[in-house]
């Protein structure tokens, strides 16, 4: 009876009442802050600390329910209101409206947080996992053990130079250089690295150099289980490296079971010493700064001196060269014609050089020569279809031909296989920009400025891209971020004509010809087509002839001649360079894609047919396309 007449209490005082309102709010605010919390950025234990609150809040809200009460003249203890004036059944009736109110809420947020926002993050990170093929493998830099910490360059450049060998084997699928590097420094597992680059194994290890005695560690792990499959220690003279290079090479090919289709790969050996200079080069020519260059070009010269056939050597300069020419170091013409002596040098010692072929075909396109650079491609592909740097540099013939579904398909493709590559995300991001894809080309140039937010000409082609778009606000600010000063200023008038700031567009018009006038006739020639002044572009694209801008390869499909398309001086102009529609008609180019299957890619066929059409409306800066593939 005692527990019956406390029940009874209990309801007559509404403390039940409260205790299910109090629930009921908990749950619906849990469930709200479930679903604001990714929104905002709030913490995991955000959450977590709300709920534990609530539990200990709990108690003290029954207690408050038990001891007060409610009443038209305020709130008032309950041992002070005489029974006849108790207005609780009252409160009662507006309890459960609330606790109705509430509960519907809490369903609504609960069901909206299962079907709509669950079942919509499920939609995208459930969908079929990339399963990686068993002769998959990335090989991921190199620790540097040496008591010299400067010697991190030699450690890395071992570790590339053995995933150079392994590209060889072609029936091994090996992670590209950038994606396998790029995750250098964080502190990620195996398993999430092999992850991220679709591969079933990883290659890791460590050197310790040590005057001319080196000790190379490495081991071949399944990223699956983390099992270690293999591992070798080698304690060596320097001038043994390469045989150690080929020893592991080796070992992998063996462990992974792949068979060979020809002989086993093996490292292209030379002097130890100049080895060296060559790998710290090589490092400092990526930095693509004029300082690095002129360091970079001296020690390839120094390493030059001692063994004067070193291929490796020749191209790295050949790279410098064409890259001192985009940044003005070099002028174009200096430029150019350097890298055509350094190619050629290599060439002559390796006739079967891919990289020194691709690169006299890249060089062939910025001197408006497509045959011979159709030539020089094709070649290239034949001594090694796989070369990823061969395949981009392929693509971009392919967009100055105006055949932009061949080179969005081979850019597509490259992707699948160097995932986080810079220059292979702006590559693409500009051929969709040619294509009109403009939405796509705006998330590519996002992903790589998330990956280098120091990348020279990105906010420029993602201002670009915004103005095509139609927004030009979005637009300016992107050029005002720009942090190339050439291309910031390449990038202002446009926006500022969109804008109808005719003033603040003269003023940019006067900075960028009276700082680049004989660099960029090219750019501002465009500029001055996508601001209506058609006299204008035309005189410039004369000088843009003058000063042999190798951005008039571009001209085919860049959008921002649209507005002169139509003049009567464009088809002659055309004709003149070689770009006229039926000039470029007459080229023919296919490229085939290697195991287009195992890529990752959507591709079915692997060949890459190109069509005699050509595109007439799309593109962005030529100098944004030819920079962005010499990279070595």
């Amino acid at each position: 009876m005692a527990n019956f007449s406390l029940f009874q209490e209990l309801k007559r005082r509404n403390v039940l009442r409260a205790g299910v309102l109090y629930a009921g709010a908990v749950w619906a605010l849990s469930q709200g802050f479930a679903q604001l919390a990714p929104i905002v950025g709030a913490p995991d234990w955000a959450v977590r600390w709300f709920l534990v609150a609530a539990v200990i809040g709990f108690p003290f809200w029954i207690a408050f329910a038990w001891f007060y009460e409610f009443t038209p003249q305020g709130l008032k203890r309950e041992s002070e209101i005489d029974p006849a004036d108790s207005v609780a059944h009252h409160t009662g009736r507006k309890l459960n409206y609330w606790i109705t109110g509430v509960l519907a809420v809490a369903v609504v947020l609960l069901l909206t947080n299962t079907f709509v926002l669950h079942r919509g993050v499920n939609e995208v990170t459930a969908a079929p996992a990339v399963v990686a093929p068993p002769n998959s493998i990335a090989v991921l830099p190199f620790t540097n053990e040496s008591d010299d910490k400067q010697q991190d360059y030699f450690a890395n450049g071992i570790a590339e130079d053995l995933l150079n060998l392994l590209t060889r084997v072609q029936t091994l699928r090996v992670a590209a250089r950038t994606s396998s590097f790029a995750f250098q420094g964080k502190d990620l597992g195996i398993a999430e690295i092999a992850a991220k680059l679709h591969v079933a194994n990883v290659l890791e290890g460590s050197v310790r150099k040590a005057g001319n005695e080196v000790r190379v560690s490495a081991q071949l792990v399944r990223a699956a289980d983390g099992y270690q499959i293999w591992s070798q220690s080698y304690d060596r003279q320097l001038d043994d490296i390469f045989a150690i290079q080929d020893g592991i090479a080796a070992d992998v090919v063996k462990q992974l079971k792949v068979k060979l289709l020809g002989a086993a790969p093996t490292a292209r050996a030379t002097d130890p010493k100049a080895y060296a200079l060559y790998l710290q080069a090589r490092q400092l020519g990526r930095q693509v700064t004029a300082d690095a260059f002129k360091s970079s070009d001296a020690l390839y010269r120094q390493a030059l001196a001692i063994d004067p056939r070193y291929v490796q050597a020749w191209n790295g300069l050949a790279s410098n060269f064409t890259g001192e020419a985009d940044m003005g170091v070099l002028s174009n013409a200096q430029g150019l014609r350097q890298s055509h002596e350094a190619a050629e040098k290599a060439l002559a010692i390796d006739p079967d050089d891919a990289p020194a072929q691709a690169r006299l075909g890249y060089l062939a396109i910025g001197q408006n020569d497509l045959p011979a650079a159709t030539r020089d491609f094709a070649r290239a592909l034949a001594l090694d279809p796989t070369d990823l740097d061969v395949l981009r540099n392929s693509a971009t013939l392919l967009s100055v031909l105006g055949r932009l579904p061949a080179a969005i398909a081979i850019e597509e493709y490259v992707l699948a296989r160097d995932p986080v590559n810079p220059n292979t995300l702006q590559n693409l991001g500009i051929n969709y920009v040619l294509a009109g894809r403009y939405d796509e080309a705006i998330a590519k140039f996002h992903t790589l400025l998330s990956l280098s937010p120091g990348y020279g000409g990105a906010h420029y082609r993602l201002g670009v891209a915004l103005l095509l778009k139609g927004d030009a606000p979005d637009g300016l600010a992107q050029m005002q971020q720009e942090k190339s000063e050439v291309w910031r200023l390449i990038g202002l008038p446009l926006a500022y004509c969109v804008l109808g700031r005719k003033a603040d567009a003269d003023a940019a018009f006067a900075a960028l010809i009276a700082k680049y006038a004989k660099d960029g006739p090219y750019n501002i020639a465009y500029d001055y087509a996508y601001c209506g002044e058609a006299d204008l572009a035309f005189a410039w694209l004369d000088k843009a002839v003058a000063y042999q801008d190798p951005g008039l390869a571009q001209i085919v499909t860049e959008p921002l001649f649209d507005k002169i398309r139509q003049d009567p001086r464009w088809l002659p102009f055309l004709r003149k360079l070689g770009y006229a529609p039926e000039q470029l008609a007459k080229i023919k180019f296919t490229v085939t894609l290697p195991d287009a299957a195992d890529a990752g890619s959507d591709l079915i066929s692997a060949t890459v047919e190109t069509s005699t059409s050509t595109a007439t409306a799309t593109s962005v800066p030529a100098h944004a396309t030819t920079a962005a593939t010499q990279q070595p």
